[in-house]
């Protein structure tokens, strides 16, 4: 295998990156800019954007497996720039591949293209995309998967990794943001409390890439395919948050706000948004507030099957690992 990862600099990337040297595969990398992290990994790396497709074909020549991580993603933003690098990226990315004689495509999705803003208990790949969607991130990359199962054929392989809210060492997104709202107290629960939700710590989704690369490359069961990840197991979302802030030190969440005034609340957000122009994600959506309040987990016994994928990393062992990543953070 000759890999070709795009958005490789980004969290979830990098780590596919260092699972892949560590494994002696040849690797390039594909981003937006140079990063020095990767530097010792002794990476090839391209600078350009994925928009482009002319530099994505030149720079995949060589390379026979990608994994097309690189994505905008987040629950705000204008509706151009999610499309454009979501659905637009991707269609170049797959352009590329053909035209580059790439054999195999590992796409990243995200559950976020099922979720109809109903609870989802134990849910499966037979759960239809979602007919209405309440962010451009979901509806976006809901297009873009489907384009990347469709590509599947005999001379390009595809398949999709959706993986459940990525934590872990090194999260530039969650963790950091849950940390720093809860030493504000600016968390509050909503709903009652009881929803169960999928959690995916990084190293497990980056391998789950890896093994859907290597079944690509052998028996192909997974072609055309999309597998749910995660821990294996639900958490209750509010207990998980408050069992990382007691390791912490922050007080534990407990005010509660109820569904139907957290909606209506990012309603009335995403209106002033709009309307006054405002490029700073609101403090609450409707996305949000259903994200927060509904139940969304998943099966991962297809990715159990085809992939031979399971959980390495328990959910205890990598809250510990991120304790002392943030411990040691906070001491420099």
């Amino acid at each position: 295998m000759k890999a070709f990862v795009t958005g490789g600099g980004g969290f979830l990337g990098s780590a596919i990156v260092r699972q892949l040297v560590h494994k002696g595969v040849e690797v390039a990398v594909f981003g937006r800019n140079y990063y020095p992290h990767l530097e010792k990994l002794d990476v090839q790396q391209f600078q350009g954007n994925i928009g482009d497709s002319d530099i994505l074909i030149r720079a995949m020549q060589g390379y026979d497996t990608v994994f097309h991580v690189a994505a905008k993603a987040g629950i705000w933003g204008a509706k151009y720039e999610f499309e454009q690098t979501n659905v637009v990226g991707t269609r170049n990315v797959l352009g590329a591949c053909f035209a580059s004689g790439v054999e195999t495509l590992v796409y990243t999705s995200t559950p976020s293209v099922v979720f109809d803003r109903s609870d989802l208990r134990g849910a499966d790949e037979t759960t239809p995309y979602a007919r209405r969607f309440l962010c451009y991130y979901a509806s976006s990359k809901a297009v873009a998967e489907q384009m990347a199962l469709a590509a599947n054929s005999e001379v390009l392989k595809t398949c999709a990794i959706r993986p459940h809210l990525i934590w872990g060492p090194g999260d530039p997104h969650l963790i950091p943001r849950l940390v720093e709202r809860g030493k504000r107290r600016q968390l509050k629960i909503i709903g009652n409390g009881s929803n169960l939700v999928d959690i995916s710590y990084i190293d497990n989704v980056a391998e789950s890439h890896i093994m859907a690369a290597e079944n690509l490359n052998s028996s192909a069961t997974a072609a055309g395919n999309a597998y749910f990840i995660s821990q294996g197991e639900p958490v209750n979302l509010w207990n998980w948050i408050n069992e990382l802030f007691a390791r912490l030190g922050i007080e534990p969440v407990t005010n509660k706000i109820g569904f139907g005034s957290a909606y209506a609340l990012g309603t009335l957000l995403e209106g002033i948004h709009m309307w006054f122009n405002l490029d700073k994600e609101p403090k609450m959506t409707r996305f949000l507030a259903e994200q927060l309040a509904k139940s969304h987990w998943f099966s991962i016994d297809n990715a159990r099957r085809d992939l031979g994928y399971a959980p390495r990393i328990s959910t205890s062992a990598g809250l510990e690992r991120v304790t002392h990543w943030l411990s040691a953070t906070q001491k420099k």
